[in-house]
């Protein structure tokens, strides 16, 4: 590599990082929906989304059908964080690369598939010492990404549990809702049942207003925890 590529390469590592880490900040951090053209994990959301809904759609049985699309919301969000981790082990593996000043334990020469591979192996602080970085920028590179590791396993940790909680909440609604509406429910069963067949008309219709009330404040709890994953709360 010229002068010339060492220098694309360490501009392109850290634009992914700033990508990744923005994304990673508006949609976790943040708490309020962001508004571009361009969103990173929307853009992950809405190609993931396409091939599980098509395969969904070779489902015959409404049931089973139904239950593997409910799989999508949690499952798209863990492959999310996998997604930001790949990204974030790209962006530092390309500024090293372009860095330099690597060494490999066995002489060998260094090749980019090697540099990702030392690029993984700080993020999560494995730290098995085959390739040690010589130089000091490429030293200090290599303890930010470490220090950055271990923040992404703290937002993990403490991301996931918060967003489980959200989730076994509209279990209980579903529960609710199965008594309400038949099992799978539906909107006109929901409607005959509250007020279709009653006498006492005007209660059930509180009722009925009480419920979907009850979803909306649900789903704008979801949007909020979950800013850039609109479609979670739609495909779970």
């Amino acid at each position: 590599m010229n002068f010339h590529d060492h220098v694309y390469a360490v501009l392109l590592g850290l634009s992914i990082l700033w990508v990744v880490l923005l994304d990673a900040f508006e949609t976790v951090v943040l708490p309020r929906r962001v508004r571009r053209h361009f969103k990173l994990t929307a853009v992950f959301i809405r190609r993931t989304w396409t091939p599980w809904s098509r395969v969904a759609r070779t489902i015959k049985q409404p049931s089973r059908q139904q239950n593997f699309l409910g799989y999508f919301g949690p499952l798209s969000l863990i492959m999310l964080l996998a997604f930001w981790a790949a990204g974030l082990i790209l962006g530092f593996a390309l500024m090293q690369y372009g860095i330099g000043g690597h060494e490999q334990i066995s002489g060998e020469p260094l090749t980019f598939g090697k540099i990702i591979y030392h690029s993984g192996e700080t993020f999560f602080t494995l730290g098995y010492g085959d390739i040690v970085p010589t130089s000091g920028p490429a030293r200090a590179l290599s303890v930010i990404e470490a220090g950055m590791g271990f923040a992404f396993l703290g937002v993990v940790i403490g991301y996931i549990p918060v967003v489980y909680s959200s989730f076994s909440r509209r279990e209980i609604q579903i529960s609710m809702l199965d008594a309400r509406a038949g099992s799978p429910p539906s909107a006109v069963e929901l409607l005959v049942r509250l007020v279709g067949t009653s006498e006492n008309t005007g209660l059930d219709q509180l009722v009925l207003d009480q419920v979907l009330r009850d979803w909306e404040r649900w789903a704008a709890e979801l949007l909020d925890l979950v800013s850039g994953v609109v479609v979670l709360s739609l495909a779970a």
